[in-house]
C-alpha cells in the first residue's frame, strides 16, 4: 500500500468501554466475579422480571468522579439516565439504561506522547451504562444460547474527540486510559477477558478538506496491538475505495485479526434509531460538592505525577521514568527495589532488562516475577557494594530466577565473590601478559585494540569475578611500563 501521508490525512475517535470493578453490577446486587457458570449471576433485575426496579450502585459514582478527575474534565450535576433501545436476545429489558444528555463527565482531555512528539486529545464525555449479555453459538448445534452473568455490569464508556490522526495516536491515547483506569483501580483493564473494550470511528478526508469524511466504526477490538492493525487497514481500505471511485458506507465492522481486515457487520445506527428518553425509574442525580470533594481527596497518584516524581527524586531519564510510570505494578515493583538498593538507575536498567526479558520469556506480570523485589534490591547491593560484577549478577540473575535462592546464598555457595584484592589481580595480569608476549610487543608497537584483548584474557583467567575496573587501571599502567 502506498504511502498516503502525502494526499490524504484520517480522522479517529476512539469509544472505550471500561467494565467497572464493583463487586455487585450497576443497577441491582448480583456479583459480577468473572468465570462464573453461565447465568448464576443474574438476579431478577437482570433477567428484566416485571414490577422490578433498578437500584443505583453508589461506588460506580465514585468511581466515574475519579476518572473525570484524571481526565481534567467537568464532573456534571445533576447527571441523569436514559434509555437505549434496541432489540438484542442477550438484552432481556429491550433496552439499556445509559445517559444521554447529562453523562456524569464532560469536556475533559488527555495528553499522549508518541514517537513525533505530544499532541492533547479532548474526551468528550465518559458516561455510565450497563453492559449487555452475552450470547453462545458454539455449544448449541442449531440454536444459540444466552449467558447474563455480564448483564447489568457497570461499564465507563469514554469517547474521545474526533483529533486522533494516526493509529500510533490512537494507541498512545488508548495506552494512557489503560493506564489511568489501572491507577485509579477502577478496573483491571484486561482486554483479553473484556474489561476493556476499543470502538474505533475512522474516516479519511484529502489534506487541507475541512469537511469530515463518511465513518466507519471497528467495534470491540481487544488489544492494543489490534486496534493499530485495524485503523491502519481501514484507513488504507477507506483511501483504496475513493481513489478508485467508490463511496464509503457509514457502517459498523469487524476486525478479523486472522487476515489482519475489517468486514462489514451492520449499517452504522445514528442516535434517534435508539429513541433514547429519559429513564422513568431514575431521578437525576445531584452530586453534592462535599461528595465530590470527599471521592477527590481519595485520588491516587496518577502516571504523570509519579513520572515526573521519578525524574526529580531519582534522577531518571523522562524516557525511563515515562516507561517505569506507565504500569502501576511496575512502578510499585521499581520503588520496593530501590528501598533495597541505593542505586535507582540500576535498579531501573535491571528491572527494564533482564528482569522484563525474563518476564516477556514466560508471559508472567511483574507481579508473577520469579524473582522478588527484595531479592532484585539485594542483587543490585552486591553490584554496589563491590562483592560481585555486572557479568557476574546476571549469571546469578538467572539462578535465582530458576532455583529461587537468595543471592548471598549464589554467591557463597559457587564462590562468586568478586576479585577485589590488587595483588591477586596484578599476579593474573602478570601471567597474561608474560603468556602473550606477541601482543606485548605489538601493543607497545602503537596497536592500542589489543588493550581490550588482555582485558578479556584477565577476565577469563579470574572466570568473570576480577573488579573489571582495577583490572583496567592496573594494566594499563602495566602494559605501559
Amino acid at each position: 500500500m502506498k504511502n498516503y501521508s502525502e494526499e490524504w490525512e484520517a480522522v479517529i475517535g476512539l469509544e472505550i468501554h471500561v467494565q467497572l470493578s464493583t463487586k455487585s453490577k450497576l443497577f441491582s446486587g448480583a456479583s459480577t466475579d468473572f468465570g462464573a457458570l453461565p447465568n448464576t449471576q443474574a438476579c431478577n433485575i437482570d433477567l428484566a422480571m416485571p414490577g422490578v426496579l433498578p437500584v443505583l450502585n453508589e461506588e460506580v459514582l465514585k468511581m466515574a468522579i475519579k476518572l473525570g478527575k484524571a481526565l481534567n474534565a467537568e464532573i456534571n450535576s445533576p447527571t441523569s439516565f436514559a434509555r437505549k433501545n434496541y432489540f438484542y436476545p442477550d438484552s432481556p429489558k429491550g433496552y439499556q439504561i445509559s445517559q444521554m444528555d447529562k453523562p456524569i463527565v464532560e469536556n475533559g482531555y488527555l495528553d499522549i506522547e508518541t514517537e513525533k512528539g505530544g499532541k492533547r486529545i479532548g474526551v468528550t464525555r465518559a458516561h455510565l451504562e450497563e453492559d449487555a449479555g452475552k450470547s453462545l453459538h458454539d455449544d448449541f448445534e442449531g440454536q444459540s444460547g444466552i449467558d447474563l452473568n455480564r448483564a447489568g455490569t457497570p461499564l465507563l464508556e469514554i469517547v474521545s474527540e474526533p483529533e486522533i490522526s494516526t493509529p500510533e495516536e490512537a494507541v498512545a491515547y488508548l495506552k494512557s486510559i489503560h493506564s489511568i483506569i489501572r491507577y485509579l483501580e477502577i478496573s483491571d483493564g484486561n482486554m483479553a477477558e473484556g474489561s476493556m473494550r476499543c470502538d474505533a470511528n475512522v474516516s479519511v478526508r484529502k489534506i487541507g478538506d475541512e469537511t469530515l469524511g463518511t465513518r466507519t466504526e471497528t467495534k470491540n477490538v481487544n488489544s492494543f496491538r489490534f486496534v493499530e492493525k485495524a485503523i491502519q487497514y481501514e484507513i488504507e481500505r477507506q483511501i483504496n475505495e475513493l481513489e478508485s471511485g467508490n463511496k464509503i458506507t457509514q457502517e459498523t465492522r469487524l476486525y478479523d485479526s486472522q487476515v489482519n481486515t475489517t468486514r462489514p457487520m451492520r449499517s452504522k445506527e445514528f442516535a434517534n434509531d435508539y429513541r433514547y428518553f429519559p429513564e422513568p425509574d431514575l431521578l437525576p442525580i445531584t452530586l453534592k460538592k462535599e461528595f465530590i470533594e470527599e471521592v477527590m481527596a481519595t485520588m491516587p497518584e496518577m502516571p504523570n505525577q509519579k513520572r515526573e516524581r521519578f525524574v526529580s527524586q531519582f534522577s531518571l531519564s523522562e524516557y525511563d521514568a515515562g516507561l517505569l510510570a506507565a504500569e502501576k505494578d511496575l512502578a510499585d515493583f521499581f520503588e520496593e527495589v530501590t528501598k533495597v538498593s541505593t542505586s535507582p538507575k540500576l535498579s531501573a536498567n535491571w528491572i527494564m532488562g533482564e528482569l522484563s526479558a525474563e518476564l516477556n520469556n514466560e508471559n508472567l506480570t511483574i507481579k508473577e516475577s520469579k524473582v522478588s523485589s527484595d531479592k532484585l534490591g539485594q542483587l543490585i547491593s552486591r553490584i554496589e557494594d563491590g562483592t560481585i560484577s555486572g557479568k557476574i549478577a546476571k549469571d546469578i540473575f538467572e539462578k535465582m530466577w530458576s532455583s529461587g535462592k537468595e543471592v548471598d546464598e549464589i554467591i557463597q555457595s559457587e564462590g562468586l565473590k568478586q576479585v577485589t584484592d590488587d595483588k591477586e589481580i596484578e599476579s593474573m595480569i602478570d601471567e597474561v601478559i608474560q603468556g602473550n608476549p606477541e601482543q606485548l610487543e605489538q601493543y607497545r608497537s602503537g596497536k592500542d585494540r589489543l588493550f581490550g584483548f588482555f582485558v578479556g584474557q584477565v577476565m577469563k583467567a579470574s572466570q568473570g569475578k576480577a573488579n573489571p575496573k582495577q583490572v583496567n587501571d592496573i594494566l594499563k599502567s602495566k602494559l605501559e611500563k
